[in-house]
């Protein structure tokens, strides 16, 4: 993976900012800074002054700047030979897929990666996590996208953090606060969101010691938002789910914040074929081996 760090570098060296070169290599920009950073750590040298100004060259990086440029160079006419080499002509790219990542990730990844290869189709299953999880260990779909666990026993790479905000009506009590407290959620009605035995938001409860009175329990996040916006009560979803959302409904942050990790699964990466590891070439952030 040194050829992504080579990449974030040279393009944050010419346009001198973390934002623009993130845009650039569809990351985010804390993805950016952090591959500089372990790629600075690797080297044992400083490769950017960081200020409030912006960023520049040290001596260091002025040196290191055309080796890494040739490199990447170098790299990018490789991968064109070698879809020479395969055609890459055709082909079926199978994903398995939740609702969030199929309508906030998955139409722009296939938006770009169409522009670069015209011909290869996609099959897009989408399910809860359990049935993901089996699609990806019976071979049924190349890969699969997945909220993250230490018990899975499939090769995984980790896209991004994702945030679980407080969802409650526009005029709710707690509207009016910038974080939630989390025992304040036991005084209202809850909406409890569980998908395919994947209890993330029980979890969540359960670390925070909270008994909140569930009044509905679905896998479906659009009708806890909508039952949210209609003032059945409150509940926790992920921020991910949240974006463009046309519901009436606030979302504030936990006082203590929870996350949970979105990343890929697979059988192994070695094996997948290569319009599938093209593919994955157009995540929307850095990906890395799980821990």
């Amino acid at each position: 993976m040194n050829i992504r760090k080579y990449q974030a570098f040279v393009k944050t060296a010419e346009y001198a900012s973390f934002t623009k070169a993130a845009k650039e290599l569809r990351c985010t920009q804390s993805g950016v800074s952090r591959m500089i950073s372990d790629l600075e750590n690797e080297l044992g040298v400083t490769l950017l002054d960081r200020s409030r100004a912006g960023v520049s060259l040290t001596s260091e990086g002025v040196e290191l700047l055309p080796y890494m440029q040739r490199i990447c160079s170098e790299d990018r006419n490789m991968l064109s030979h070698i879809q020479d080499l395969h055609g890459l002509e055709g082909g079926l790219i199978r994903v398995g897929t939740f609702s969030s990542i199929a309508t906030h990730w998955l139409p722009n990844m296939i938006r770009h990666f169409e522009q670069a290869y015209p011909k290869i189709d996609f099959e897009l299953q989408l399910g809860d996590y359990g049935e993901i999880e089996n699609w990806v260990t019976q071979g049924k779909v190349d890969f699969g996208f997945l909220p993250l666990t230490g018990k899975m026993e499939l090769e995984t790479r980790v896209v991004e953090r994702d945030r679980f905000l407080v969802v409650m009506p526009e005029q709710h009590p707690l509207a009016g606060l910038d974080r939630i407290p989390p025992k304040e959620l036991e005084n209202y009605p809850f909406m409890l969101l569980e998908k395919g035995g994947k209890t993330e938001i029980s979890a969540i409860l359960d670390r925070f010691g909270l008994r909140p009175k569930i009044r509905f329990t679905t896998w479906d996040d659009y009708a806890i938002m909508a039952m949210v916006e209609h003032g059945l009560g409150v509940s926790i979803l992920p921020e991910l789910i949240l974006r463009r959302v046309p519901y009436r409904i606030v979302a504030r942050e936990l006082e203590q914040p929870a996350y949970r990790e979105l990343g890929i699964a697979m059988r192994s990466y070695e094996t997948l074929p290569l319009a599938v590891k093209k593919f994955l070439e157009y995540l929307p952030c850095r990906w890395q081996d799980a821990e």
